[in-house]
């Protein structure tokens, strides 16, 4: 009996990778990347259950793990960080991610392709979206709790917040070979977006 390892299973995540941003979702097939891994399907059947719960996998690996912890270090209580240096932070980490992890662009792409097909969309929002709007949401709430944020829904504030952050970067989703976006862009960015979003939510 094979045993099973994290080493082996990361392979078989990075052959994924390539093989989902070279064909797409539709086209990817198990049986092509057993082939390409030089093993078996039964193999790649004892890791990943199926093509669906692999490409999930793929998302958690390269787009949604990285915003976990960018979310995760909302909650890490600092009393010198202030809510607008913790909110920047945090943005740049997210659109570090969103504008410049060609892998994380890929996986987005894909899911918005598959998502009026299968169930990809949701499971997709579930692994990762959803976990980051709910961190946030406490820490809004947190934030209101203390006066810093004026009282209303955290978990439609946070929708705002992300939806500011990443307000001037949907249109690279939509492009073929967007440019990259340097460091002092993406602070440019969330800089506007931050105080865009505490000018709207502060205290009246």
């Amino acid at each position: 009996m094979k045993v099973r390892t994290e080493a082996r299973r990361n392979v078989i995540l990075e052959a994924a990778v390539a093989l989902f941003k070279e064909l797409g979702y539709e086209r990817t097939s198990m049986n092509e990347l057993a082939k390409r891994l030089g093993g078996s399907k039964a193999t790649l059947y004892g890791y990943f259950a199926s093509k669906e719960e692999l490409f999930i996998a793929v998302v958690q690996a390269v787009a949604t793990s990285h915003l976990a912890e960018a979310a995760a270090e909302l909650q890490d209580e600092n009393g010198t960080a202030t809510l607008e240096s913790r909110l920047t932070g945090f943005g740049e980490r997210m659109l570090c991610v969103l504008t410049n992890d060609a892998d994380a662009m890929a996986v987005y792409r894909m899911v918005i392709a598959e998502a009026g097909r299968s169930d990809v969309g949701r499971q997709f929002h579930e692994s990762g979206p959803a976990e980051l709007i709910r961190t946030l949401a406490k820490f809004m709430d947190s934030a209101m709790a203390r006066g810093e944020l004026r009282r209303a829904d955290p978990h439609v504030t946070a929708l705002q917040f992300t939806a500011l952050i990443t307000a001037e970067t949907q249109l690279r989703l939509y492009q073929a070979n967007p440019a990259p976006v340097s460091v002092e862009q993406i602070r440019a960015l969330v800089q506007r977006a931050v105080e865009m979003f505490l000018a709207g939510a502060a205290p009246r």
